[in-house]
């Protein structure tokens, strides 16, 4: 089972506040990784380091190195601009463009990084939409608001966008965190098709959902990686008892 990216001895600041220590960790290619731990203890953070968000934050700081198919995202001439449409990333509260159509919020990554020879804009819209299992309820509307959607609709219009541009590895934060139970599943089951193209790296605090789709699990404590393996392992066998801990609610 091939490593999609390798993470060193990474550290990570808020101005003098010590968020990340000295993570370690390799995850896997289409496999779907999930970030656990109480609120504060670095998980945003760390995906946010994942396609160097982390930097653009006033103060902030970062040491270590992230590996993605061997490539060192941190070393000298390496365009942050560039790891960010490798690394597609979907926030915690769905964020369309409020002026832009649905259409248009999927296309404009692909307007701005050029399309390819012989591609049309609207095979892209169409094709992402289709991955993100929207296109059936919005392909009559394409030109209407993108927020005029649910917010379940919204978030994979989201998803849909990041898709757009071609990524190798998808990043959620909490996507689910606003949405309801029926768009949650929708959203689950979307990533657990997605991963047969797509690395996902995902930050939830919903225990039953790291179990339902995640492979492998990463628990995150003040800011140290303590435990990490397959999700059943974590889930039911875990080798820390503050893993066993936070898992059963005794904390968090």
């Amino acid at each position: 089972m091939s490593v999609k990216i390798k993470v060193e001895n990474l550290n990570a600041w808020y101005g003098r506040n010590h968020v990340l220590k000295d993570i370690n960790i390799e995850i896997k290619a289409n496999k779907i990784t999930a970030i656990i731990g109480p609120s504060g203890c670095g998980k945003s953070t760390f995906i946010r380091c994942l396609n160097r968000l982390h930097e653009v934050v006033p103060g902030a700081q970062v040491k270590g190195h992230v590996w993605v198919d061997g490539q060192d995202l941190y070393a000298l001439g390496v365009d942050p601009t560039e790891v960010r449409h490798r690394i597609g990333m979907v926030f915690q509260k769905p964020n369309p463009f409020p002026t832009m159509s649905i259409f248009e919020n999927v296309a404009v990554g692909v307007r701005i990084h050029g399309l390819k020879p012989g591609v049309k804009l609207e095979e892209i819209v169409e094709r992402s939409l289709r991955m993100a299992a929207l296109w059936e309820e919005v392909s009559d509307r394409l030109y209407t608001s993108g927020v005029s959607l649910s917010g379940g609709q919204q978030q994979r219009l989201c998803i849909a966008r990041a898709l757009a541009v071609e990524p190798e590895v998808l990043l959620l934060d909490e996507p689910c965190a606003s949405l309801d139970p029926i768009s949650t599943l929708k959203i689950e089951d979307l990533l657990v098709e997605l991963k047969k193209n797509y690395t996902i790296v995902i930050v939830t605090h919903n225990m039953q959902q790291a179990a339902r789709v995640s492979d492998y699990t990463a628990f995150l404590l003040d800011g140290e990686l303590v435990e990490y393996g397959p999700t059943p392992e974590i889930f039911t066998r875990p080798q820390d008892k503050r893993t066993e801990d936070y898992i059963t609610g005794r904390f968090g």
